[in-house]
């Protein structure tokens, strides 16, 4: 009984990881399309192709994380699929936004602003730091 229990876990968690694989695999495609879109149509030296992966992630993940948490229209597998499967795959951008969001939302306006400020600064610090490590020993 405890083997048949222990699969039917294995096999859950196994569904959960290919849901969220397939909606990354749909995500990074779209991803790919829409940044290449943007970049034929606004070529220059401003990442206009990022920049609005990242708004339009963050507003269909506001737009379905309220329908999900106001007016649960989605299953929990579905919003592992749609949520860190197919937006986590476009832009983890999208996930900041509403965490920062959320903080906002239950009054915890320190934390937000050191999750925004953080992010942002030390992400940038990272991509230095990694940015020298590979010249340091490239």
């Amino acid at each position: 009984l405890v083997r048949d229990e222990m699969r039917c876990v294995r096999g859950l968690v196994m569904w959960k990881v290919a849901l969220i694989g397939v909606g990354g695999f749909i995500g990074a495609i779209a991803r790919y399309g829409v940044g290449g879109l943007v970049h034929r149509w606004y070529s220059g030296a401003f990442p206009w192709g990022t920049m609005i992966v990242n708004l339009a992630g963050c507003l269909a993940l506001g737009y379905l994380a309220t329908l999900s948490e106001d007016y649960g229209a989605f299953r929990p597998e579905t919003r592992l699929f749609l949520f860190i499967g197919v937006l986590g795959g476009f832009t983890t951008f999208s996930t900041f936004g509403l965490e920062t969001f959320s903080l906002l939302r239950e009054g915890n306006l320190h934390w937000a602003l050191a999750n925004a400020g953080g992010n942002v600064v030390l992400g940038v610090c990272g991509v230095w730091l990694g940015h020298m490590v590979a010249r340091m020993l490239g």
